[in-house]
């Protein structure tokens, strides 16, 4: 079987979300590298592949998908069985729901409190040559803080998210949670500190240190 391919740069988060989900269930995979720079994303190349002219893009024999949640899932569904990973949990109705939940509120409260920060602190003045606008900081943070009571009080219960078993909704807080760790505002996770260590857990996993070995703190 030839390996699934994964289109755009190793370091972006979205493709990171993929490559972590394939390190886990044991799938192979080659990365297309998509540089951005040159606008490779925009060329009707990669637009066959993502109408959006946005990465990533996926493409598994004559499967091509684009969005990363969702490709991560049909990576979940495709090899998790031959694995004997079950990060889906799509067998037990209730704990299938729960990791849909957790995946939600990652993708429109967690993730929206916290990739500003990444942007304003790493991403921006590194790429763009934009200095660091400290006021979306300090409200990003604040809406962080919020959101981080909520998970400290969900995971003061479970070892994590969705309940007492790693999920898909754990796993797609680590692309945009490495980069904030990078960031000067890395201690404020010193305050919860039942998020804290399920950050710890979900960083020491094979996968999550393979993957961001090449998502460099520093541009």
């Amino acid at each position: 079987m030839a390996p699934v391919k994964v289109f755009g740069p190793a370091m972006s988060t979205n493709v990171a979300r993929i490559l972590v989900c394939l390190e886990e269930v044991g799938a192979e995979y080659e990365v297309v590298n998509i540089d951005m720079q040159a606008k490779e994303h925009k060329s009707p190349e990669h637009l066959a592949r993502n109408p959006f002219g946005q990465i990533p893009a996926f493409q598994d024999g004559d499967i091509v998908l684009f969005e990363s949640r969702a490709i991560a899932k049909y990576v979940l569904r495709k090899f998790s069985k031959s694995a004997g990973v079950d990060l889906l949990r799509e067998g037990d109705l209730k704990e299938a729901a729960m990791v849909d939940v957790w995946t939600e509120v990652e993708a429109h409260t967690y993730n929206p409190a916290l990739s500003p920060v990444v942007y304003e602190c790493l991403i921006y003045p590194a790429m763009r040559g934009v200095p660091t606008n400290q006021k979306v900081v300090e409200e990003s943070l604040e809406k962080l803080k919020k959101v981080l009571d909520v998970y400290e009080a969900r995971l003061s219960k479970h070892d994590y998210l969705a309940g007492d078993f790693l999920s898909f909704a754990d796993l797609n807080h680590f692309p945009y949670t490495h980069y904030f760790m990078g960031t000067p505002h890395a201690s404020l996770f010193d305050a919860y500190p039942h998020v804290k260590a399920w950050w710890e857990r979900l960083a020491a996993r094979p996968s999550v240190k393979k993957i961001s070995a090449n998502m460099p703190l520093k541009f």
